[in-house]
């Protein structure tokens, strides 16, 4: 049987468009954001650069399982992405995934995930995994997400877990060092995603999601964000003490940490969507430039864990 040259690239325009969506499905922008952590805390651990078919097994095994848990959060939020405009372009959202098939693929990517971690990098990693994805599953998207103010506060431990996982992935154990790591991204994502929340919060309001900035002012949302913003800057002063780190991650710790405190500050005084994305912005790039630092300061004064 032939087929003709419009079919066959309709048929490959259908396939990556699938393909895509299931990419999607996965929100690799955070994962992105996730893996950022994760590495510097295998090097960090190493005292250097671990092998790096340890560090390929832990970023891929870590993507799978964010992977999975994402897909799962897509899966259970399909109702509520119909109702905010900024998710209605999701699969689930589209018709583009179904909903048995996005379950299997987010059930796929955990299993293979914690067979990953268990088989090539140790138990340690593998639980950390999954117990981040159920917490995120469970206790997040399905528990506090649509019922209480602090979702993202208790939900964003999930999305600290990296820093466990990368250091457990090297050394099979956690000490004080990575809790202290944990606790940076912990504190860091409430201000973070209360930030893109106040430019959304009609859309989250629509959907009955009780994001901070829908049940209360900015300017109260902003005045959490300031006291959450000491907190980091504190804990990050507290870790270069900790792991006995050098001028390299000091200075980024200090001029980092004080320009996000100046820019909630800046939220405090101007209560608006557009400071918000400012801070939105600013913490992405002081997360990943403090764990960076964090990994060029051991990689280039041999600091040990």
């Amino acid at each position: 049987m032939e087929y003709s040259t419009t079919a066959i690239e309709s048929n490959g325009r259908g396939t990556l468009a699938t393909v895509s969506a299931f990419v999607m499905l996965t929100k690799p922008r955070i994962i992105e954001l996730l893996l950022i952590t994760t590495v510097p805390s295998m090097i960090l651990a190493h005292g250097g650069m671990p092998r790096l078919s340890l560090v390929l097994l832990t970023v891929v095994g870590g993507a799978l399982a964010a992977g999975g848990a994402n897909t799962f959060n897509m899966y259970i939020d399909r109702d509520i992405d119909r109702l905010m405009e900024r998710t209605q372009g999701r699969p689930l959202v589209t018709g583009a995934i179904t909903p048995r098939s996005a379950l299997v693929f987010g059930v796929a990517l955990e299993a293979v995930a914690f067979v990953l971690f268990y088989l090539f990098v140790n138990w340690l990693s593998a639980v950390l995994a999954l117990g981040a994805c159920l917490f995120y599953v469970f206790v997040y998207s399905l528990w506090l997400k649509r019922t209480s103010k602090q979702n993202i506060v208790i939900g964003g431990a999930a999305g600290a877990a990296p820093a466990l996982i990368g250091w457990a992935a090297v050394t099979g154990s956690l000490s004080l060092n990575p809790i202290i790591l944990f606790a940076i991204v912990f504190f860091w994502t409430p201000p973070h995603f209360w930030a893109l929340a106040i430019k959304y919060a009609d859309q989250y309001e629509a959907a009955s999601v009780p994001m901070l900035p829908v049940v209360t002012s900015v300017r109260a949302t902003a005045t959490r964000m300031v006291l959450y913003t000491i907190v980091i800057f504190g804990l990050s002063i507290w870790f270069h003490v900790a792991a006995d780190m050098s001028f390299v991650y000091l200075s980024v710790a200090l001029i980092g940490g004080l320009l996000f405190l100046w820019r909630t500050l800046g939220l405090l005084r101007k209560p608006t969507s557009v400071q918000a994305m400012k801070v939105f912005v600013y913490s992405n790039v002081y997360l990943g430039a403090l764990f960076i630092a964090m990994a060029i300061d051991v990689l280039t004064y041999g600091t040990t864990s």
